[in-house]
């Protein structure tokens, strides 16, 4: 069966109706019970907390029109962790409040409730502290940013300080960390130096290298690296992401500033790198022998140049990706991969 993108449940007749209302409006599938099957053209289930059980992780986004104690039953073994867990929101089946249960900031189940308080005709409740306080959520911003956040559990700290009203201070030094909205911004204090001015303030760090992880320091990563790599024919993804994980940790580079894998041509269909490149969400970029021959490196191999026709893959490819940026991390090694990254030019 085919998942939706959207899931709507609903327990009675009038709320199968009332979801019918929310899966057209938002472009989701209805689900009630089977006794309800011919009702308001609903898929059928025989158990709720079955039926959550397969779609909770399929589907990344759920409505259910039934009291919130059956909803947080079907879904209390369920979740996780608010980075993963899908945004879930409950619905009286008489259309009055929308609420938004799990996930609000991350899985965008405020939003959700948004939509669908005003797709019927409801109210909107939204209970998390920072939407109460009429505050910016600090995962909203990262997102909008495009930043990965590292240290997630500081979001925490940081959130509690927004909250409050502020200030949370931010270290950013390629300015990447925009708040357009002068009535969001005025809870920040960019700073010129990667430490709090004052030792209650938490501190958002926009960099690409590693530090100190604690619960005050948020880090939002920039996919601003370029990972440079060669392999074996076969080599399987595990061993070029810990290859990549070693280096980065030796040099200091945080791996979600990863932006994008580079290598040679002739590696096209290496499927261990393809997996690596899904596995840390990145794009890849493939180079001609005659295009990497034309870039300077530190580590020229004669092995290299002998069965692949140039003398470096992973250097090359890492400083020809990086549109001449500078090489981080020079070539490291293991019996299956190479790799090395610089920073985007």
């Amino acid at each position: 069966m085919t998942m939706p993108a959207l899931a709507v449940y609903a327990v009675t007749e009038k709320g199968a109706r009332l979801g019918r209302r929310l899966a057209d409006r938002l472009g989701g599938a209805l689900y009630v019970p089977n006794r309800l099957a011919g009702v308001a053209g609903g898929r059928g289930y025989a158990s709720l907390s079955a039926l959550a059980a397969e779609t909770f992780g399929r589907v990344p986004a759920h409505v259910f029109v039934c009291a919130c104690g059956i909803a947080v039953r079907a879904i209390a073994p369920l979740v996780r962790d608010k980075r993963t867990d899908p945004a879930v929101v409950c619905l009286d089946d008489a259309g009055r409040f929308a609420i938004s249960l799990l996930s609000g900031h991350l899985g965008g189940a405020n939003e959700l409730a948004r939509l669908a308080a005003e797709a019927v005709g409801a109210v909107p409740v939204v209970t998390t502290a920072t939407d109460a306080a009429g505050a910016p959520a600090v995962e909203l911003l990262a997102r909008e940013a495009g930043l990965a956040m590292d240290n997630a559990g500081a979001t925490r700290r940081v959130n509690a300080a927004l909250a409050a009203g502020g200030p949370v201070a931010v270290f950013d030094p390629l300015g990447l960390f925009t708040v357009a909205d002068p009535a969001a911004a005025r809870f920040f204090e960019w700073v010129a130096e990667p430490a709090a001015p004052a030792p209650d303030t938490p501190l958002v760090l926009v960099d690409w290298r590693l530090g100190p992880e604690t619960p005050d320091r948020l880090y939002l990563r920039p996919r601003v690296l370029v990972a440079g790599v060669g392999c074996r024919r076969g080599a399987p993804a595990r061993d070029v992401l810990d290859l990549l994980e070693t280096v980065c940790r030796k040099h200091r580079l945080a791996v979600k500033s990863i932006g994008l894998l580079a290598s040679i041509e002739a590696k096209r269909d290496e499927p261990g790198l393809a997996r690596a490149a899904e596995a840390l969400g990145v794009a890849m970029r493939f180079f001609t022998a005659d295009e990497l021959a034309t870039v300077p490196v530190p580590h020229p191999s004669a092995t290299v140049a002998k069965h692949m026709g140039v003398g470096s893959v992973c250097e090359a490819a890492a400083i020809l990706a990086s549109t001449g940026g500078r090489l981080l991390a020079p070539k490291a090694r293991t019996g299956f991969s190479t790799a090395a990254i610089a920073l985007g030019g």
